[in-house]
């Protein structure tokens, strides 16, 4: 650990503080946190901003392809840009929310017994073509084939992948299941017309686990297991979500639910209850349906984005592949499977969808890329003396509250406006905002506070800013 930390902060490039607040600033490492006097600034970050509408790039190459929220803000601020059709490069702030969405993933799979392994996105045609999907997923699958003439498939999902790596290991106990297995990768589809950005995509990332139980029973508990795993994830990004049963579709099986996060944008319809909270994919129900089947209220309809999907698949891949271990009574049988999914890279975008205004990135507390913005005085100002109250307030942020540290961006650009730096910040959607302005020349200095999730602005000392800070932030 000593020499990747030793590697890493050689790797960090310093630049002379242009606040000339005699420290130096490295460029963040995405291995280590900040040293102790080291300051994040963004004028050394990439972050392109400000654009307008009529300058964004469009893979799609029309205007009218913005049709969704969250693709126009995270173009317009900078949290991706278009490689090709469906396709994106995820930019810094972009990975710093999703690396923290990973983290609160891995807690609540891991909290129910989850192991994390990394599967081969390169998946060998003859897999697909035991279980049938080699055709059945048409178009959508992108094939392709070695200089050797042999066929792959770049993985949209890996059933038959993870389900023929259990079933080489041939001494497999009843005593060692259940086996929670999970990946966060890269995952591939050929998506006939990209669209929404990050929601529908070529390319994304995925949270996809695999369970092998020793019973229907068994992998039943499982399932309900890793539902309420999902539940706790939503419940704790403040997500609001729907539950619902849904058709099992190309992965088969005998039991399917979707989370979907309610939504104008949303591809799915759902049908929900009111009065009993049933909620089902329209597509399950009979179109002259009016009724809950629960309890025979009326239902409604709503649009949603899928999030998540589960599936109780039984023995249908492991037949195939003879995924086997042996019972109690030394007797060999097959392993009993389920298969669950996140969308890592759609929850980012749909968390945004439905949080923000039109104008402004909202995040989940925990998801947000930084957690405080600290705005120094515009130079030449006649504030500039209080400078150096900003730097002495970063310092004493990342030391006096250790979860804070690289987590708060100091935005030295020191040649604009603070109204231009905090529309900016706004758009951004720091959590917390923190500028240095005419009261900070008071004795005791005040900083002016936003407290961009509630809307609030407040005037406080700095040990004010501090006892907020230790109170407010969420930090994963």
């Amino acid at each position: 650990m000593e020499g990747l930390l030793t590697r890493c902060r050689a790797l960090c490039t310093l630049a002379t503080c242009s606040l000339q607040l005699s420290r130096c600033v490295p460029h963040r490492c995405h291995h280590c946190a900040p040293e102790k006097g080291q300051r994040l600034v963004l004028s050394k970050m990439f972050q392109p901003q400000n654009l307008r509408e009529d300058q964004m790039p469009i893979p799609e190459g029309k205007s009218d392809s913005l049709t969704c929220k969250s693709q126009r803000l995270m173009l317009q601020v900078g949290l991706i840009l278009p490689a090709s059709p469906g396709c994106y490069h995820l930019l810094p702030y972009t990975v710093r929310a999703m690396e923290k969405l990973v983290r609160v993933i891995d807690q609540e799979m891991q909290a129910i017994g989850g192991q994390k392994v990394n599967l081969p996105s390169l998946c060998p045609a003859e897999l697909w073509q035991a279980t049938g999907r080699w055709d059945l997923m048409g178009k959508e699958l992108l094939k392709l084939r070695d200089r050797h003439g042999k066929e792959y498939c770049l993985g949209p999902t890996h059933e038959e992948a993870v389900t023929a790596l259990v079933a080489s290991q041939k001494k497999l106990s009843y005593k060692q299941l259940p086996f929670l297995l999970y990946q966060v990768t890269r995952k591939f589809r050929d998506e006939p017309r990209p669209r929404f950005g990050l929601l529908r995509g070529r390319e994304f990332y995925m949270k996809d686990m695999y369970t092998f139980d020793s019973s229907p029973e068994a992998a039943q508990h499982t399932y309900r297991l890793v539902c309420d795993a999902y539940c706790s994830l939503f419940d704790r990004l403040g997500l609001p979500f729907l539950k619902a049963q849904a058709d099992v579709g190309s992965i088969g099986g005998m039991l399917s639910h979707e989370f979907q996060l309610p939504a104008d944008v949303g591809e799915d319809q759902l049908a929900v209850c009111p009065s009993c909270n049933f909620s089902a994919n329209i597509e399950l129900l009979d179109p002259s349906q009016a009724n809950c089947p629960t309890c025979q209220g009326p239902l409604t309809q709503t649009k949603g984005i899928e999030v998540g999907h589960t599936f109780y698949l039984g023995t249908k891949y492991s037949s195939i592949f003879n995924a086997q271990f042996t019972n109690a009574h030394g007797k060999p049988s097959l392993a009993e499977m389920g298969c669950y999914g996140l969308g890592v890279t759609r929850i980012l975008a749909a968390a945004i969808e439905v949080f923000s205004t039109e104008d402004c990135i909202r995040w989940p507390s925990l998801l947000a890329p930084y957690q405080v913005c600290l705005l120094p005085p515009k130079k030449g100002s006649k504030e500039t003396e209080a400078t150096e109250l900003t730097g002495h307030l970063y310092d004493h942020i990342t030391e006096v509250v250790p979860q804070l540290r690289g987590e708060v961006v100091l935005d030295d650009r020191t040649h604009l406006t603070i109204g231009n730096r905090l529309k900016d910040a706004d758009k951004l959607g720091y959590p917390f905002v923190i500028i240095t302005g005419k009261r900070a020349l008071e004795d005791p200095a005040h900083f002016e506070v936003w407290c961009q999730n509630t809307g609030e602005v407040v005037f406080l000392t700095q040990e004010g800013v501090m006892e907020l800070l230790r109170t407010q932030v969420q930090v994963v």
